[in-house]
C-alpha cells in the first residue's frame, strides 16, 4: 500500500497567485528579445535591460519565498530546506568547468519530486542563491539562475503519479525530466545572456534592428555554439545519477518526510485530573 505524500508546503491561492506572477515576469524577463518589436524602447536599450530585470526577479523571486513561506513553511521544513540547500549548493562547483558536469541537477530533481513543487520553488532560488555566495559567482545573471532553478525544481513536484508511481518507471519518468529540463536550464540561461554579448559575438548576437525569425536564428546558433556540448553534460549527468542514486535517495527524502511528519499539528488540551493532580496533556492530532 502506497502511504499519501506528506509536503512540507501546500500552495494556497496568494501562493498561486505570486508564483503566477512572477513566472510572468520571468518569461518576458528571459524572452523580451523576441517579444518587443524592433521600435520597442526595450531593444533600443538592449543592454540595460538585463539589469532591470535582474533586479525586478530578486525582489520578485523574495515575495515569493516569502508568500509561500506564510503558507506554511514551518521550523522542520526550514531545516530540511537549509539541509538540502546546503547540499546542494556544496554540489555545484564539483563540476565547475567541466563540460557541465554538474551533480546539483539531480538532487533538485529528486527534492522536488518528493517535496513538491511550492518546496521545489524555494528550495531551487535558495540553493542557487546560496551557490552564488559560495562560489563568488554573484552578479546580473544570479537572480535569472535562481529563477530558472526555482523553476526547474518545482516542474519536478508537478510530475505525474506522486502517490502511486514508484520503481523503474518512476526512475525513468525522473530520468527523462531531467535530462530535458538540463537543456531548458542552458536555453533560458542563454536567453539571459544573450544580449549582453554584442560585439564579442557580432556573427550570433541579438540584433535590435532584427526581426524575430531572425533572431531565432541568431540565437539557435548562438546556443550551438557556445553551449550545446555543456547542456548536453549536464542532461547526461544528470540522468546517470538520477538512475544509480536515485533510489537510495529517494528513499532517504521519504523516509525524513514522513519521521517529520510536516502535516501533523500539535494541538494542546485543557488539563485533566489524575491520581497525581493536574497534567497539561499535549499530543500531536
Amino acid at each position: 500500500m502506497t502511504m499519501p505524500s506528506r509536503r512540507p508546503v501546500h500552495l494556497g491561492p496568494r501562493s498561486l497567485a505570486a508564483l503566477a506572477l512572477v513566472s510572468a515576469v520571468g518569461v518576458i524577463a528571459f524572452g523580451w528579445p523576441f517579444l518587443a518589436p524592433p521600435t520597442s524602447a526595450l531593444n533600443a536599450h538592449a543592454q540595460d535591460a538585463p539589469w532591470l530585470f535582474a533586479g525586478l526577479l530578486v525582489l520578485l523571486v523574495a515575495v515569493v519565498a516569502a508568500t509561500i513561506s506564510e503558507s506554511g513553511l514551518g521550523a522542520k521544513a526550514v531545516a530540511m530546506l537549509g539541509v538540502l540547500a546546503a547540499t546542494g549548493a556544496a554540489l555545484r562547483p564539483i563540476g565547475a568547468g567541466t563540460a557541465g558536469i554538474e551533480p546539483m541537477f539531480f538532487l533538485m530533481v529528486l527534492s522536488g519530486r518528493v517535496l513538491g513543487p511550492g518546496f521545489g520553488f524555494v528550495l531551487g532560488s535558495v540553493t542557487m542563491f546560496a551557490s552564488a555566495l559560495l562560489t563568488g559567482g554573484v552578479g546580473p545573471w544570479m537572480p535569472f539562475q535562481m529563477l530558472a532553478m526555482g523553476w526547474f525544481t518545482m516542474g519536478a513536484g508537478l510530475l505525474p503519479g506522486g502517490d502511486r508511481l514508484r520503481g523503474r518507471t518512476e526512475l525513468a519518468l525522473l530520468a527523462a525530466y531531467g535530462f530535458l529540463a538540463a537543456f531548458a536550464y542552458g536555453t533560458a540561461m542563454n536567453m539571459a545572456g544573450w544580449p549582453f554579448m554584442g560585439a564579442l559575438a557580432s556573427g550570433v548576437a541579438f540584433d535590435p534592428d532584427g526581426t524575430v525569425p531572425a533572431n531565432l536564428a541568431r540565437f539557435a546558433a548562438y546556443c550551438v555554439a557556445t553551449s550545446l556540448g555543456w547542456d548536453l553534460g549536464r542532461a547526461v549527468v544528470t540522468v546517470l545519477l538520477t538512475l544509480t542514486l536515485g533510489p537510495a535517495v529517494l528513499r532517504a527524502l521519504r523516509r525524513a518526510t514522513r519521521r517529520a511528519a510536516f502535516e501533523t499539528a500539535v494541538t494542546f488540551e485543557a488539563p485533566r485530573k489524575g491520581p497525581e493532580g493536574d497534567r497539561p496533556v499535549n499530543h500531536p492530532t
